[in-house]
């Protein structure tokens, strides 16, 4: 009745994830009862879990991305302290079924569920204000992209206490992830919580392009575009052509695993490195996904903190095309290591080293932007400063790593990983906390903590260098990737180093948190009153913070690039003498419920539950043929309504000039 699933399922016999269980119920518990104490499950159902608000789905995404970091940096201060531990005489303290998993897990976890829906929360907060638009081109499919990323992340969390997650590295290489060798239901979990969260980034992916396209302030040309719009724009069109690539992957698996194809076999006619390609097809583009929203948080940072234009708007718009033109010519450096001939070698390493030539232009542009700038050494500039300094060291790596000839001896060394942590972080993450900092006034209406900002800056910066700078040394020495063990005393010392490093970015998370809790507390002596803090240059610091739910009451016309800032210089127009009724869209449980039947879905086909996932497939297609018929999904905001929230912003600027 209930397939593969038995008690045997729930993994008592590891102390450490029995107590992190116990952990998780308990706080879960207390956080279920906060919220029955304090009455706020109306308020939870009404403003968040049934919004199609661009800006409160954004939050959302921030939050799931928060809390799955502080589970994926659990999981690599583990793999940290059992390397330092596994020296020459210990197995340390993980077994290594346990390591393994938790190895795939955080991988998973900082792409998929903390680099993704951070810069996705941004993108969907962000870009509709900057075009001057009151939301996103197809509301419900927002709302139903978040919750479909929410089911990824609830299997993530679910396969800790019930099963196990996968054993095979974050990429999930057949035949290891084949059902020959990986008989469990960890690959499976791995499939079905991918294939969630891809659909989700896919469906967001085209929102945003067609919002872009189609929904822009009138008078706002492509090149009249804010630097970070256009950055999204690049990164859209990147994902609508990556991730079909990984949903065609992973599907082909779950062919072979739970029909016995043979797409990635190495009998019958299938070919593991089938799977290869077409997982880097996806992976490298993904990386570019990830990059390419923080170069433009970068571009509005530096011109909004240095007081002055952003140089060179038309060499940065060019530049970000071409990185999303190239990024699809670079994966190919995957298989230098595999026998690829010396006419494949050669070209994919060229182009490899050619994408380093538009993040160059992009790096001197942010510099000359700062050269003769009034800099004001805010926590944004400190990320992008520290940026700078560590991503041309990720960079100048990969170029090297582009050479064939050392690609084959450091691909599979530590030096990858050193790399590519080196690219993820300084260049994507830096830039995400970047604009957090930077929006988060606009998004809640006070400013965070500056002190404590600063406090999680220098944390995660040592930290970074003393975590990651000996994983070259160790690549250059030989030391190969996925190891949970070694019997080498000349690693040993890099290794504790390292540990010590993810100790300091521990301190930088919880900095990080902290911020976030003082910040709050101390909400009312930090307001941002009149809606724009920084003097910015970009038209959602033209609305009050946080902006209305309509955005704009009247939707403004632009004229020059950095409109707010001209408009600024000009004298601000007067507020309309009268104001029309607004179009919105209504808010809808539709994506929740439906997403609760494929999370059943998903949790059935990975235990072979047959007629759960029949029952729960059924009752997805119910429940969007209701919805089609449904025909009160939208409604106007009155003139008077929007006249009373648009006085009382006026009132409150008015008063604090």
């Amino acid at each position: 009745m209930f397939g593969k699933l038995t008690w045997d399922a729930i993994p008592l016999h590891d102390p450490i994830i029995v107590i992190t269980l116990i952990a998780m119920v308990l706080g879960g518990a207390a956080l279920l009862g906060a919220i029955t104490y304090f009455k706020k499950w109306g308020m939870l159902w009404r403003d968040w879990f049934t919004s199609v608000d661009h800006k409160r789905i954004g939050i959302m995404y921030i939050v799931v991305a928060l809390v799955m970091l502080v589970r994926g940096f659990a999981d690599a201060l583990m793999m940290r302290a059992q390397l330092a531990m596994a020296g020459p005489g210990s197995a340390g303290f993980l077994p290594p079924e346990h390591y393994d998993q938790i190895f795939t897990a955080h991988g998973v976890i900082m792409i998929f569920f903390v680099a993704t829906p951070l810069v996705v929360g941004l993108m969907n907060i962000i870009v509709p204000l900057q075009i001057g638009a009151r939301d996103m081109a197809f509301p419900f499919l927002n709302a139903f992209s978040f919750w479909i990323f929410v089911v990824g992340a609830a299997l993530m969390m679910i396969s800790l206490g019930l099963g196990e997650f996968a054993m095979t590295g974050w990429v999930a290489y057949p035949p290891l992830s084949g059902i020959e060798f990986s008989p469990g239901v960890g690959v499976d979990y791995y499939i079905w919580a991918l294939q969630a969260s891809g659909v989700g980034t896919l469906l967001t992916g085209v929102n945003l392009f067609i919002t872009i396209l189609r929904m822009r302030a009138p008078g706002m040309s492509l090149m009249k575009m804010p630097v970070f719009t256009w950055t999204v724009f690049v990164t859209s069109v990147i994902i609508i052509a990556a991730f079909p690539i990984l949903t065609v992957a992973l599907g082909a698996l779950t062919l072979d695993r739970y029909l016995d194809f043979n797409f990635y076999t190495n009998s019958l006619g299938g070919n593991p490195m089938m799977y290869v390609n077409l997982v880097w097809a996806w992976g490298h583009p993904e990386v570019y996904i990830l990059v390419l929203p923080a170069f433009g948080i970068f571009s509005e940072v530096t011109a909004t903190f240095a007081r002055k234009k952003l140089f060179g708007y038309a060499s940065m718009v060019g530049a970000t095309m071409a990185i999303g033109i190239l990024s699809f010519v670079v994966w190919l450096h995957h298989f230098f290591t595999m026998g690829s001939g010396a006419n494949v070698n050669a070209f994919f390493g060229i182009m490899t080293m050619f994408i380093a030539v538009p993040t160059g232009v992009k790096i001197f542009t942010w510099l000359f932007t700062m050269y003769k700038g009034r800099v004001e050494f805010s926590v944004p500039i400190l990320w992008t400063i520290a940026f700078l300094v560590t991503f041309t060291i990720g960079g100048m790596t990969g170029v090297l790593l582009a050479i064939p000839g050392a690609d084959f001896l450091l691909h599979n060394s530590l030096f990858l990983v050193a790399h590519f942590h080196n690219t993820i972080i300084a260049g994507a993450l830096f830039g995400y906390f970047a604009g957090l900092y930077y929006w988060f006034p606009k998004v809640f209406g006070f400013k965070l903590n500056e002190r404590l900002g600063q406090y999680s800056f220098w944390c995660w910066l040592i930290g970074f260098f003393l975590a990651f700078m000996p994983l070259y040394m160790l690549g250059f020495m030989g030391m190969t990737r996925r190891l949970n063990q070694h019997d080498n005393p000349a690693w040993e010392p890099y290794l504790n180093v390292a540990f010590v490093g993810a100790l300091f970015i521990l301190a930088g998370i919880i900095f990080l948190l902290l911020q976030l809790f003082v910040s709050v507390r101390q909400r009312h002596q930090n307001r941002d009153l009149t809606g724009d803090p920084w003097d910015a240059r970009t038209l959602e610091w033209a609305t009050s913070s946080p902006p209305p739910f309509y955005n704009f009451a009247k939707v403004p016309t632009v004229d020059s690039l950095d409109a707010f800032h001209e408009a600024k210089k000009r004298g601000l127009p007067p507020p309309p003498a009268q104001y029309e009724p607004i179009h919105m869209p209504r808010n809808t449980g539709v994506p929740f419920i439906v997403n609760v039947w494929i999370l059943l879905l998903c949790f059935a086909l990975i235990w072979h539950i047959w007629w759960l996932a029949a029952g729960s497939l059924l009752a997805t297609i119910v429940t969007f043929i209701v919805r089609s018929y449904d025909e009160d999904i939208d409604y106007y905001v009155p003139a008077e309504e929007v006249k009373r929230i648009e006085s009382a912003h006026l009132a409150t600027v008015a008063q604090e000039v």
